[in-house]
């Protein structure tokens, strides 16, 4: 006779929630390149913050949510002068961070932009030492933020290695949630059954899709979404240092957990994989490996996998712009992981659409020597057919190798070429770039050019005295890392 009943024999937390809780709460940051990788990509991700504010699109999301609102001790919004909760200051942060899609980049068996956490980590973290402080504590600086941000990063980093979410469906915002949820409940004061309730909350919750990401959808959510999750993180951090229970077999549940209702199918067939393939791989341990090695966008705001097309086709300019209407074809030579992601052909929709199409990427640099975000926006592309035309005679092929050194530890290129042919039957050199200027391995070359980014993005928003206020203490590790974090915050108020 087959049994009708469960077992209820409450299991002990997922091996992995414990190794996530254990790491937040125990590892201590050694790597002075991680620390000052993460003083950079502080920099970096509230510098393309601010330059998101000039865009009305991003800016009508921001405030609180009932007009009037006053919050004792309340988050600030860099570059406005929004005081908020810090579900919803997360959630502002996270917004203009991923507006541009300019912030930093991780790329693997997933893809992401770790320094999305920085919407949850600022908010608490501001919020919590103001608070600390009007109760006669000592202030949270800004070494505990970018120790968060090096968590987070890792977090979310090492999950993506070998892991991927997309190929199911998903989108990688889910790692954006686990991240936040981790860091926040930390700075929260959470202890480890608390931290773990918190993250198998990250986990049970909805995911989202990546409906809003792809041709024909693509849309201006993906541009919100990841403070969107960084928010819930912040959210469900609060709902677990309340007491909530925690959900300890989240993952590995038959029938209901994560792996089997939520990993266990592929996008090609719907049959169910082996359960060792329906589990997460981890391939090394927690650490600051993810920090040290983040992609940063320093050129372009642009979907990273078209990042050294892009600068290919700068290369290529000077040589075409005079030839545009005798253009034969436009040969891109890529890896899979961009075809799959960016490569469309037919009309795009708006900005949102544009910024992840790899052959409209390709094309404005071409024809005008440089891409920004202006670029991508509806009036501009409307006065200016020839991007269509070009993006037109556009032919996108893999290169094996460029797929597989994408993948490749020692590497992780992301490589493009681009080759322009002509009717007269003559073309340009086959213009390569294989690791864009953000890739650590061109680190010596980037960070002067990240600190001019820097500067300019200050400058949309703030007077030359603030900005150089501003700079000129991000400069200095030490100075920064004593900061109290809401002496730091109250820097970017307008």
């Amino acid at each position: 006779m087959s049994a009708t009943y469960d077992v209820n024999e409450r299991p002990d937390y997922d091996d992995v929630l414990q190794q996530i809780a254990d790491y937040v709460l125990t590892y201590r940051v050694q790597s002075d390149e991680a620390w000052r990788t993460a003083r950079h990509c502080l920099m970096d991700t509230l510098g393309c913050g601010l330059l998101a504010l000039r865009f009305p699109e991003c800016t009508k999301h921001l405030g609180p949510l009932v007009e009037g609102t006053v919050v004792p001790h309340g988050a600030r919004v860099p570059g406005t002068q929004f005081r908020l909760d810090p579900v919803k200051a997360a959630w502002d942060i996270g917004c203009i961070v991923r507006w541009l899609d300019y912030n930093d980049t991780w790329l693997a068996a997933e893809w992401g932009h770790p320094s999305d956490n920085l919407g949850a980590i600022l908010a608490v973290a501001d919020h919590l030492s103001q608070k600390r402080v009007a109760e006669g504590k000592a202030a949270i600086t800004m070494k505990a933020v970018l120790e968060a941000m090096i968590m987070a990063h890792e977090i979310q980093g090492v999950l993506a290695l070998e892991n991927s979410f997309n190929r199911v469906g998903l989108d990688h915002v889910v790692l954006v949630k686990v991240a936040s949820t981790a860091v926040a409940a930390k700075l929260m004061g959470a202890n480890r059954e608390q931290l773990l309730s918190a993250l198998s909350h990250a986990w049970v919750d909805g995911q989202a899709l990546r409906t809003y990401r792809h041709a024909p959808n693509a849309g201006s959510r993906k541009s919100w979404a990841a403070g969107d999750a960084s928010a819930r993180g912040v959210r469900l951090a609060d709902i677990a240092l309340r007491g909530e229970m925690g959900i300890p077999g989240v993952l590995t549940a038959p029938q209901w957990g994560f792996y089997d209702v939520l990993f266990s199918k592929t996008n090609r067939d719907q049959r169910l994989k082996p359960e060792a393939e329906r589990r997460f791989s981890l391939p090394q341990a927690f650490g600051s490996y993810v920090m040290e090695n983040i992609l940063f966008k320093i050129s372009f705001p642009a979907e990273f996998h078209a990042q050294t097309a892009a600068e290919a086709a700068v290369l290529l300019h000077p040589r075409v712009k005079d030839r545009l209407h005798e253009i034969d074809r436009i040969v891109i030579t890529t890896h899979e992981s961009a075809i799959r992601i960016i490569s469309k052909v037919g009309p795009l929709a708006n900005p949102a659409d544009r910024d992840h199409c790899l052959q409209y990427m390709t094309a404005v640099p071409l024809i005008f020597g440089t891409l920004t975000a202006e670029h991508y926006e509806d009036t501009f592309h409307a006065a200016h057919p020839i991007i269509d035309e070009l993006r037109a005679k556009m032919d996108v092929v893999e290169d094996e190798r460029y797929t597989r050194e994408y993948l490749e530890p020692d590497k992780r290129s992301i490589a493009n070429a681009v080759q322009v042919f002509f009717k007269d039957g003559s073309s340009t050199d086959k213009v390569a770039v294989e690791y864009p200027i953000g890739h650590r391995r061109r680190r010596q070359e980037g960070i002067p050019l990240l600190e001019d980014k820097f500067r300019h993005n200050l400058a949309t928003r703030f007077p030359a005295p603030q900005c150089e206020r501003i700079f000129q203490l991000c400069s200095q590790q030490a100075s920064l890392e004593a900061t109290p974090v809401q002496d730091f915050m109250a820097m970017f108020v307008i």
